[in-house]
């Protein structure tokens, strides 16, 4: 119950779905993908490490990019693009995102889902910088500098408030999880209640985040890990993390993009 928690809990509530539905997404693409190959198909990357991105627009880009490309190709450019009139700019905007949460299902909270990133879109279309990020964020170096750092935390703090109303079951449950995430507590410790496996799915994100940040550069995060070692480094890596993989396989469940 929302009511019953504090802001930073349902904070931290709303960031841990947010790599939920990316795990969700992009690994059972990457399992397509990959099956693809075996039978001698190449598909193209779906997911391009978009919690790295720098801004609302660059999310977009590397985001489900088959499902993007495509409302780009047969409605965005058709509608005239960005190639038109402030209003008209405002309007195709409008239309992507509106029929991406439409496209979702037949309900409220996908429609304010898509109006509410159609939002934090527009104003760098509108000013002309909504290709301003199309480089690999911090390329050939260690660490973010302050600036993008700060734009990667605010871009996915948008996205993870932007998904509270992808996930809730009507708009009212999303507005109250809202409400709840900006009330008392919020800049408190969450209550975790000393659940270690809360804390084991804490620190197993931040291992697969150091590993996708290094290997951004690459088609999939572990692609060239240990590739200049000796192979024994390699196949005990990859030993490690299938044996990570019956550990924390949890309870069977569907893909959550099965729905759509």
């Amino acid at each position: 119950n929302p009511g019953e928690m504090s802001g930073s809990t349902l904070l931290c509530g709303a960031l841990l779905f947010s790599f939920q539905i990316y795990g969700d997404f992009s690994g059972y693409s990457d399992i397509a993908i990959g099956v693809s190959r075996l039978f001698g198909f190449s598909l193209q990357q779906n997911f391009a490490f978009p919690y790295f991105s720098r801004d609302i627009a660059e999310f977009w880009r590397r985001w489900h990019i088959s499902l993007s490309g495509w409302f780009k190709d047969y409605l965005y450019v058709p509608l005239g693009g960005s190639r038109v009139g402030k209003t008209k700019k405002i309007r195709n905007t409008f239309v992507i995102f509106l029929i991406s949460g439409f496209w979702h299902g037949a309900n409220w909270t996908f429609i304010v889902w898509g109006a509410i990133n159609a939002f934090f879109f527009l104003p760098l279309l509108l000013i002309n910088i909504n290709r301003k990020n199309l480089n690999v964020v911090a390329q050939n170096k260690i660490l973010p500098n302050i600036k993008d750092f700060f734009s990667i935390l605010s871009t996915f703090l948008l996205v993870s408030l932007a998904w509270i109303f992808f996930r809730a079951k009507s708009l009212s449950d999303a507005l109250t999880y809202v409400s709840g995430v900006f009330s008392k507590g919020l800049f408190s410790w969450p209550d975790l209640n000393g659940d270690i496996s809360i804390l084991s799915i804490v620190f197993i994100l931040f291992f697969f985040l150091v590993i996708e940040w290094f290997g951004r550069s690459n088609q999939y995060g572990i692609e060239k890990t240990f590739l200049r070692q000796k192979r024994i480094y390699r196949w005990l890596f990859y030993y490690a993390l299938i044996i990570c993989l019956f550990i924390f396989n949890g309870k069977e469940q569907e893909f959550i993009y099965f729905q759509f």
